[in-house]
């Protein structure tokens, strides 16, 4: 089974979590019955956006569902998760409240890309009141969704100024 990312913009108001989070526990069960697993769902701050990570066969077979579900699909592409395992993941999804995304370079390979987090990942030392939890890597190359646990955007920002890593944009996730 692959993972997939899929990004949606919320097409009904919901502007509560508990709202979010009935949606949310009714779609994973949808889907299992489906053989997709729901790994990770993390929702903006201001429930404008989601953020999906599934674990699935195929991508038309999800992306079928997702339209009978009625959720729009702004995004979706395989991934590969770096930094955690898929199991670690499962247990922790909660425990982030920023994400990064990331528009890679065109001419950056995977091998790169990977060898390049390994070195610049012992910077994040230098900013020790913002924790990394994890990295979704498009296996297209095209972006990269970076989770992390910190106090405030300008805390996120010394991070990944730490790492030499840009960004492109910085979403608060509703915790």
């Amino acid at each position: 089974m692959s993972l997939y990312l899929v990004e949606s913009t919320l097409k009904k108001a919901i502007s509560h979590k508990e709202g979010f989070e009935n949606e949310t526990s009714a779609l994973k069960t949808s889907f299992a019955s489906n053989g997709i697993n729901l790994i990770e769902v993390q929702v903006s701050k201001d429930f404008s956006r989601v953020f999906y990570i599934f674990e699935a066969d195929v991508a038309d077979q999800l992306e079928s569902l997702l339209k009978e579900k009625n959720i729009q699909v702004d995004l979706l592409k395989e991934v590969r998760i770096v930094g955690k395992d898929l199991d670690e993941v499962k247990k922790e999804a909660n425990n982030v409240n920023y994400l990064v995304e990331w528009n890679l370079p065109e001419d950056l390979t995977m091998d790169q890309y990977l060898a390049r987090k390994k070195k610049n990942s012992v910077h994040y030392a230098e900013v020790p009141e913002v924790s990394f939890a994890r990295t979704y890597v498009c296996e297209d190359m095209s972006k990269c969704l970076c989770f992390y646990d910190a106090p405030d955007e300008d805390a996120v920002k010394r991070a990944r100024e730490a790492v030499k890593t840009p960004l492109d944009s910085i979403t608060e996730i509703n915790k």
